[in-house]
């Protein structure tokens, strides 16, 4: 396949099919170079790894699901240095093209999965979302994306960053194979789990963290919810009143804890070569104390007990999937950083109380796209892809146009 979007890593391109009959047959897809893929060793963003760590002898489960389920996997998307960023942004691979926000970044880390897909290059993508690495590319690329609840899928055989955030995730454009996929990867629903949302709960703390035009697109999906659900409940996350730039700290200092323990003594012994971006971020790892980590454990566990009585009883939390469309190619490091920040502290909830939520392509700004969240209860991932097809699933996704 020629890939003119550099969504692959080099000598990536791939031409596995186990079978010809299944639910996913017909289908292509490719994964985030993270999952172990048989007889090839993963660059997890660094050549480095690659060089460091032997090829996989098997497949990791999520591959190798959707390969049992007839799926055709032609290559190994680019991706984030140690999935540690959400730019899109390789030092050493290149940044992959957004076909639906020209002159924009695909946003990371799966931004190589994310970008196949736009480009339609295959029918979905696996990526994995930590800190947004599925929301954010599926809202900057006009796709759909789910970031399933914690440890419903497998993550053997996937390299590890923050383990206790770490998801696998999926891209489509369309609603329906979104769903498609999670049938084939997705536990059962729990027992007694609700069959639609119930209610509606807006995250005013979270949209205020968008930029105003960014808001007035996504309000009309807000109207559309309400005449689904019923009257929404408007509160703020946050309850101590100090905003959700606390919800990001505590995100942070555990992923960077939970990172040192991962990579710490491999970059000791191998002296990886890394980005500026990556450089930097481990800096800051390797900064935060013990002390700081168990504060934010404790922390952790108000804000995960606030969404579970949020999500109750089969409520789902409405708020932007990002601060803004994607940023342009040649912003300033400052706006990049502010982007950053504000976007790192919309997505911290789900990430702190390991919930599931969807992200759906519904609106543009500037003519680019833009994505509306939904959180769920934990084990709702299903409802959340039923719902996200009553939504969207009857138009065929356009990413130039709102599904009004």
């Amino acid at each position: 396949m020629l890939d003119t979007l550099g969504a692959f890593v080099p000598e990536g391109a791939l031409d596995r099919r186990e079978i010809e009959v299944g639910p996913l047959s017909g289908l292509t897809f490719a994964v985030k170079d993270l999952f172990a893929v048989k007889g090839v060793a993963a660059t997890c963003g660094n050549p480095d790894w690659a060089r460091t760590h032997a090829p996989a002898t098997e497949n990791a489960p999520p591959v190798r699901a959707c390969l049992d389920a007839g799926a055709h996997l032609l290559g190994r998307t680019v991706m984030d240095e140690l999935a540690y960023s959400l730019s899109g942004r390789n030092p050493h691979f290149g940044t992959p093209t957004n076909t639906n926000a020209p002159g924009r970044l695909t946003g990371g880390s799966s931004c190589g999965s994310a970008a196949a897909v736009a480009g339609g290059m295959v029918d979905f993508a696996l990526g994995t979302d930590t800190g947004g690495s599925i929301r954010v590319p599926a809202s900057y690329c006009g796709l759909f994306g789910l970031r399933p609840t914690h440890g419903a899928i497998s993550l053997d055989g996937a390299m590890a960053l923050a383990p206790s955030f770490d998801t696998v995730g999926w891209f489509t454009r369309e609603a329906e194979l979104l769903r498609a996929v999670g049938d084939v990867l997705l536990p059962p629903a729990p027992e007694g789990a609700p069959a639609e949302p119930r209610s509606l709960v807006v995250a005013e703390d979270a949209w205020a963290l968008a930029t105003p035009d960014a808001q007035a697109a996504l309000r009309p999906w807000v109207e559309r919810l309400q005449y689904r659900l019923g009257q929404a409940k408007t509160v703020s996350l946050d309850e101590a009143g100090k905003g959700l730039g606390a919800w990001m700290d505590c995100f942070r200092t555990i992923q960077a804890r939970e990172a040192h323990a991962e990579f710490a003594d491999w970059i000791a012994r191998e002296r990886p070569v890394f980005g500026p971006e990556m450089q930097e971020r481990w800096d800051f790892v390797r900064s935060v104390t013990a002390e700081a980590a168990e504060a934010a454990a404790e922390a952790r566990q108000r804000y995960r007990a606030r969404m579970t009585e949020l999500t109750g009883e089969g409520a789902v939390i409405c708020l932007p999937c990002a601060a803004g469309p994607a940023p342009r190619l040649d912003a300033s490091a400052e706006a990049l950083a502010d982007h950053r920040g504000r976007t790192l502290q919309i997505t911290a909830p789900a990430g702190l109380a390991g919930l599931p939520q969807v992200a759906l392509p519904v609106a543009t700004v500037e003519g680019v796209p833009l994505g509306l969240g939904l959180i769920g209860p934990k084990g709702s991932d299903r409802m959340l892809l039923d719902f996200a097809v009553s939504l969207c699933g009857e138009t065929r996704h356009d990413p130039g146009a709102r599904f009004d």
